[in-house]
């Protein structure tokens, strides 16, 4: 019997094997067109633990015959780097190196511009993943010579088949007839989020603990930390998430912490950490400006140091927010503009806006208090009125400035 953990025992080697993805891998799958067509780009994949992103770059690999190589980012370094390039030189088969580098966010920009280097001369074709978003950590330069592809979590419906197969390896291994009933399994898949490699470990565990039928029972004492009521892929997730934002909108800073704490006790920073900025720049907005960059300071400090310590500038943002004046002024400003284009409305802009070439654009910074009355919307909406100053200090204050540069016209 092998010594291999289950799940890479169980590891795909086809994309019909692979659970979920199918927006990539499936019939129609973007990735799988690339592969069939003999085009294997630079790429990113980014997404959750456990969604197959390994697994899909092993696949790739074996489908092109190319030579692959993986490094972690956490780990390795340019010299790593440099050794796969090296080896490449004594490689006389298959059509080329491809470079698995898991964990790319912890790259530094120098050691990305290596890679970069290498990619463009053309020794290795990347393959780079990260469950951050790659927007905010890759190099820019690289992800412009790159596909980005997103895994998207795994529903628990999508993570049974693979629990079938696992207990069917398992009674072949010790030649048992062990069962489990799909109220356990959905239990396990639930529990665990959507990752089916972690699911497959706790049945692997359940089993050995197990009589002839794995139970409940056996599961809960597993995994007594990640039982409970939040699901990542079912409603849980999303009513938390509203809950979170409808107190803070309603000035409520005892429930907005209360479902921040409850939101991070799954683990689910990066939910939170949306969720707040939305918030920010949605309820609280020209009320008060600054709440922006406070929650967007807070978020990316939390993202810096990670749970649980996450918690202190993510609760201070809750608070902060929850505390603040509230004005949706802008947000809906830009959704009745929003309507008129949709209508159709706004095509022609006028010609005094296009270009310096056109004659007619009067100068605000000639004038004064910097202001002169001109036409800036299109014929068709150019008396629409979209913005609507709300009642909030902050937003009083501008509109009296507002009023005062037009009342004061020459």
């Amino acid at each position: 019997m092998s010594t291999k953990p289950l799940a890479e025992r169980l590891r795909p080697t086809s994309f019909d094997e692979v659970v979920g993805q199918q927006h990539l891998i499936g019939k129609n799958g973007i990735i799988r067109k690339l592969i069939e067509n003999n085009r294997i780009p630079n790429m990113i994949f980014y997404g959750p633990p456990g969604t197959g992103k390994t697994t899909v770059a092993n696949i790739i690999a074996h489908m092109s015959d190319m030579q692959l190589y993986k490094l972690n980012a956490t780990t390795a370094s340019i010299s790593d780097i440099k050794d796969v390039i090296n080896s490449t030189s004594n490689i006389f088969s298959g059509k080329g190196t491809l470079l698995y580098l898991d964990e790319i966010q912890y790259f530094n920009k120098k050691q990305q511009q290596t890679l970069l280097e290498f990619m463009e001369n053309g020794k290795l074709t990347l393959i780079a993943s990260t469950t951050e978003n790659p927007y905010y950590y890759v190099y820019k330069a690289l992800l412009s010579r790159s596909s980005v592809f997103e895994f998207k979590s795994i529903t628990s419906e999508d993570c049974i088949p693979a629990i079938y197969r696992a207990l069917k390896t398992l009674n072949s291994d010790f030649n048992l007839e062990k069962t489990i009933d799909d109220e356990t399994v959905y239990s396990i898949v639930s529990a665990c989020g959507g990752d089916v490699r972690m699911s497959i470990g706790v049945l692997e565990n359940a089993y050995y603990i197990s009589d002839n039928v794995i139970s409940k029972k056996n599961i809960d004492s597993l995994l007594p930390t990640l039982s409970g009521t939040y699901d990542r892929d079912g409603d849980a997730h999303y009513d938390l998430l509203s809950c979170l934002q409808k107190s803070i909108r309603g000035s409520d800073p005892d429930a907005s912490v209360f479902y921040l704490a409850k939101i991070l006790a799954s683990g689910d920073l990066l939910s939170a950490c949306r969720r707040i900025l939305v918030i920010a720049n949605e309820d609280i907005g020209m009320a008060y400006p600054l709440a922006c960059v406070i929650a967007y300071s807070c978020v990316e400090s939390a993202k810096a140091v990670g749970l649980p310590e996450a918690v202190l500038p993510l609760a201070n943002a809750v608070c902060i927010l929850a505390t603040s004046p509230k004005s949706n002024a802008a947000y809906m400003a830009y959704h009745r503009a929003s309507e008129d284009i949709n209508s159709g409305f706004g095509t022609e802009y006028p010609e005094h806006l296009k270009s310096p070439m056109f004659k007619g654009y009067k100068y605000p910074h000639d004038y004064p208090n910097h202001y002169v009355e001109q036409t800036y919307l299109p014929k068709d909406v150019q008396n629409k009125h979209y913005f609507e100053f709300g009642t909030s200090k902050t937003e009083q204050a501008a509109k009296a400035y507002y009023d005062m540069i037009r009342k004061n016209m020459p």
